[in-house]
């Protein structure tokens, strides 16, 4: 059995943001959002960067190999990033989250940099599969905070780590995955500002991609979308 990604994606420009900073990639095997900073019009080159990157990835089917070449994506992207801000300085401070997914069999590879999220749908429960590169995690994992208290806190979006032209190599992770579940990659436009219990009766809801990925853009709106919304949603089937 071989199984593969079903995908649908929606980029949103938000209802407060005059441009458009996130990039993202659906593939039958390989799944990302980007979600670029550092001001107009720098952070959505350093995320189309990144995406461009990965959209010229031949992904390999073993998952250590496949961890291997999302290691060796943000290395090159750090270098594409540093050349960028070095040909133009005023392009200082630019870069991006990642959160990629690569599909090696049954074994889902992940890599993370920054605060755009990975979510798993099984059987109706969903779980956050990464973890935010953002300082009020920190304080979260300190037990400073509370995840509610940290959704509000007025420095919910200070990130601690990019894709910024250091090298900076992304966190790993790997799940066993089966035919049936649904994933969701999506900016910090999205999960700042719904509640994981809405996206979870969203992504169960909506059988169909795109309506889904429509509704959950609607939960961001009328949460009052003051950042840009890129949600994947994609479904492992069997080929």
């Amino acid at each position: 059995m071989t199984l593969i990604l079903r995908s649908a994606i929606l980029n949103d420009i938000g209802l407060i943001r005059t441009n458009n900073e996130d990039s993202a990639l659906a593939g039958d095997r390989l799944v990302a959002v980007a979600d670029g900073m550092g001001g107009l019009p720098a952070g959505e080159v350093a995320s189309e960067i990144v995406i461009r990157i990965l959209d010229e990835l031949i992904p390999p089917t073993a998952p250590d190999a496949a961890a291997d070449a999302l290691r060796a994506v943000v290395s090159t992207a750090n270098q594409r990033i540093h050349a960028a801000i070095t040909a133009d300085p005023a392009r200082d401070g630019m870069g991006t989250t990642l959160t990629a997914g690569l599909l090696a069999g049954n074994t889902l590879v992940l890599a993370q940099v920054g605060d755009s999220r990975c979510y798993l749908l099984r059987d109706g429960e969903l779980t956050q599969l990464t973890r935010d590169d953002t300082f009020v995690q920190a304080l979260v994992d300190q037990g400073a905070l509370t995840r509610d208290q940290a959704r509000h806190h007025p420095q919910r979006s200070l990130v601690t780590r990019a894709v910024q032209g250091s090298d900076a190599p992304p966190a790993i992770g790997a799940l066993t995955v089966l035919a049936g579940d649904r994933l969701l990659l999506c900016s910090d436009g999205l999960s700042d500002y719904v509640e994981d219990a809405s996206i979870a009766s969203a992504l169960a809801s909506y059988s169909d991609r795109q309506h889904c990925g429509e509704q959950l853009v609607k939960l961001a709106h009328q949460a009052g979308a003051p950042d840009n919304v890129t949600v994947v949603i994609s479904d492992i089937v069997e080929d």
